[in-house]
């Protein structure tokens, strides 16, 4: 086995990306929420009593009862109620976001679900949504479903139900609902109605719907970059192409490379800085801090490749960080031949583990993303 041919590798995260002396406190979910808020108002519209608290059901089967922060019978055929979202120790923007149902009477039997202020409406395919409603995910749509008819029967009576979230506009300029095309609020979303604290799943998650989003508006290549900083310099390298093409990674390279095998993309850029690229070249393909490291010894061996003596060989290999190489390199004018041996182990890795239908290139950033500084040979400095 070599550098050259490392094994590939794709570790599970650990349940927590923190750690700490007790235990992280659960939340609940948008769709949770929304849900209970949903049941609280049509329970007051029923009653004509404002409520105070609601059990509702998550799709496991368990029930939650949640405290109904405002809840008001406006006139006899609308009420409305308020359900606060606690995140628990998620550091989530929509924590303390104030979920709103607002319900009246329909003429016809069944549910009618819209989206109100502060919920981003649909305007891109690829998210399994129509393209003009509300961005109100199936499972939370169900869970509300769910809700209401334990509370009115749905094939006697009609209800219409809106969701609005306010400021729920500010929220969403600190999520990548823009760039998926939802615009105008945040998402109503939820699997299971609770949310894990410091989970990386729905980052995860997120990555795999973006790559989703661009493959369903006919784009067939994905620029898969660590973080702003990379993703600045990757736009400013490839300018021709839509925005919806560059995609925050992260950790979660071999998510994303994986659902653009899936979604029969062409083409695969990954940007990204020293210390990122020198786990991918070891073939770890997951690269959260607590489940991998930078192999120095590779480093080491990349500088020997590219010229370099023994002092900074064993000084790269001694090094403290990844940045560090970077840092010996620049300062031996080694930067660029390094930089370059490094992204063609990195090219190397992704083509094998994205199979031979897709194109691989890779390019390496200073730390500020301002500049490329080492390609795979697509760039030049």
């Amino acid at each position: 086995m070599t550098y050259a041919d490392p094994p590939l590798r794709e570790p599970d995260l650990p349940r927590t990306a923190k750690v700490r002396p007790t235990a992280l406190r659960t939340g609940w979910t948008t769709g949770a929420c929304a849900t209970a808020a949903a049941k609280a108002a049509v329970t007051a519209l029923v009653t004509g009593v404002p409520q105070r608290e609601v059990e509702i059901g998550l799709p496991a089967g368990r029930r939650v009862t949640f405290p109904v922060a405002r809840c008001a019978v406006q006139a006899a055929r609308r009420a409305e109620a308020v359900v606060v979202k606690d995140a628990g120790d998620d550091p989530d923007v929509t924590h303390g976001a104030e979920l709103t149902a607002t319900v009246d009477w329909r003429d016809r039997p069944g549910l009618r679900l819209d989206g109100g202020p502060g919920v981003g409406t649909v305007t891109k395919p690829g998210l399994g949504l129509a393209v003009g409603g509300p961005a109100i995910n199936d499972t939370p749509r169900r869970m509300i479903g769910r809700a209401v008819a334990e509370v009115v029967d749905l094939t006697e009576v009609g209800v219409r139900v809106v969701i609005s979230v306010p400021r729920g506009e500010i929220m969403a300029r600190k999520t990548t609902n823009r760039r998926l095309g939802i615009l105008g609020g945040i998402s109503i979303l939820g699997t299971t109605g609770i949310v894990r604290p410091f989970s990386t799943a729905s980052w995860r998650a997120s990555v795999v719907q973006a790559v989703h989003v661009m493959a369903a508006q006919g784009e067939r290549t994905v620029v898969l970059c660590t973080g702003g900083r990379t993703e600045r310099a990757a736009r400013a390298l490839l300018p021709e192409l839509p925005e919806v093409c560059f995609v925050e990674v992260g950790d979660f390279t071999g998510a994303a490379v994986t659902a653009a095998v899936d979604d029969a993309m062409t083409g695969v850029v990954f940007v990204g800085m020293a210390g990122k690229l020198a786990k991918l070249a070891a073939g770890i393909l997951m690269t959260h801090y607590t489940r991998s490291k930078v192999d120095l010894s590779l480093l080491g061996a990349v500088t020997a490749e590219a010229g370099g003596d023994t002092d900074l060989v064993d000084a790269v290999t001694a090094a403290n960080t990844g940045r560090h190489a970077y840092e010996l390199w620049e300062a031996a004018g080694l930067l660029r031949p390094a930089g370059d041996l490094l992204c063609a182990r990195v090219r190397q890795v992704l083509r094998r583990f994205a199979g031979p239908t897709v194109t691989v290139d890779v390019a390496m950033v200073d730390f500020a993303g301002d500049r490329v500084v080492a390609s795979s040979g697509r760039w030049t400095a």
